[in-house]
Formats: C-alpha cells, sequence, structure tokens
C-alpha cells in the first residue's frame, strides 16, 4: 500500500499559504535537504490546479536553463504528475495527467496500486484537507517557520471532530525551522475520575 505524505511550508501560526516575505529568509541548506527527501518518497505527485500553475511556470524553464537547480527540476519533469481541478485542463508539462473521477476514490485507487511506490503531495492546501477528512493522509511533514504570519489561508480547517496526530520525527534547523513529522494517531489515554478516586487516600 502506498503512502500518502503531505509536505508543507507553514507559519507558526498555522499559515501554509506561503507568503514569500516569511518563507524565503528561511530556505537554507538543511531545508533544501528536507525537501529533496520528501520528494525522494514517491513517484506520483498529487497536486491541486493552482500548485500545478505554479510549478509548470516555473521547473520546465529551469530545467532547460541548465543551472544548479535543474537536476531537481528534471526530477520534478520526469515524475507522474496527478493534477485535481474541476475543469478540463490542457497540459504542456510532460507526465501530467487529469485526476480521474472523485478525488477520494482516486487516491484510494493510487494508493493500492502495486505499481506506485508513494504519493507526495507538494502545498495543494484543498487536497490535503479533502484528504484529511477522509482519512487517506498517512503523513503531515511539516517544515514550522518561526514567525506569525497574521494573513493567509491555514491547514487545518474548522470542523467537528479533532485531528489527533502522533509524532514520528522531530529536526530543529540553524534558521529556527523545526521539521516535524506526523502521522495520524489516537487522543492519548485519559485517567479516569474513578481510577483517581481509587488512588487517593482516606480522608482528602
Amino acid at each position: 500500500m502506498a503512502k500518502v505524505i503531505s509536505t508543507l511550508f507553514i507559519s507558526a501560526d498555522g499559515v501554509a499559504e506561503i507568503g514569500p516575505d516569511w518563507h524565503f529568509p528561511y530556505f537554507d541548506e538543511a531545508m533544501g535537504r528536507a525537501v529533496a527527501e520528501d520528494y525522494d518518497t514517491a513517484d506520483v505527485l498529487l497536486i491541486g490546479r493552482a500548485t500545478y500553475d505554479s510549478f509548470a511556470g516555473a521547473w520546465p524553464d529551469r530545467e532547460a536553463a541548465g543551472g544548479e537547480e535543474a537536476p531537481f527540476a528534471k526530477q520534478l519533469g520526469d515524475v507522474r504528475k496527478v493534477v485535481v481541478s474541476r475543469q478540463p485542463l490542457t497540459f504542456s508539462w510532460r507526465n501530467s495527467e487529469l485526476i480521474a473521477g472523485d478525488l477520494v476514490d482516486a487516491v484510494t485507487s493510487l494508493k493500492a496500486d502495486d505499481g506506485v511506490r508513494g504519493i507526495l503531495i507538494p502545498g495543494s492546501i484543498s487536497v490535503v484537507q479533502q484528504l484529511l477528512a477522509a482519512g487517506l493522509v498517512d503523513e503531515l511533514r511539516l517544515l514550522v517557520h518561526p514567525v506569525a504570519a497574521r494573513k493567509g489561508r491555514k491547514l487545518f480547517d474548522e470542523g467537528d471532530t479533532a485531528y489527533h496526530l502522533r509524532m514520528l520525527a522531530t529536526e530543529a534547523f540553524p534558521t529556527g525551522v523545526l521539521r516535524v513529522i506526523y502521522a495520524p494517531g489516537a487522543a492519548p489515554g485519559k485517567v479516569g475520575y474513578d481510577d483517581v478516586k481509587d488512588q487517593v487516600p482516606a480522608g482528602q
């Protein structure tokens, strides 16, 4: 079963809609390594329309330019890209395709496909939100910046059910950025009133 991994740049106050003024000052070699590790987990990128347009508008040109970003740009070009969009699209970037049918059904099929090693969702907040609600995200890999963005779209939307997360790994970068990897988890066990009562000596 292929893992679905979400990777996001996020501010300390939970904003995942990137603001260049709060994100780029913190992008260093350590963050670049973490990003590369995330992309190396997958042979399918699952991305929303806005993220696709942003990527397709930049990475093919960087690959063609042949600079220091060219190897990563080629990796992005070579990987299979499944795009979530309600509108038909004409793709100019190789290995791109429109998701077939319902998002949850399509991702469930991708996870069960023996030919798929891993599915990475870079950015694409609305896609992540829908898959979190459906219980299809296996890992959240967050690069938490030491800044309160104070505006922009947040990762976690409002709902009636809390998402409990289990921490798999953490790493602190020299810039103050924290890399935190979570998996879905259960709420910690709570000691009930009767249990506490039995532990209290008589007369107290």
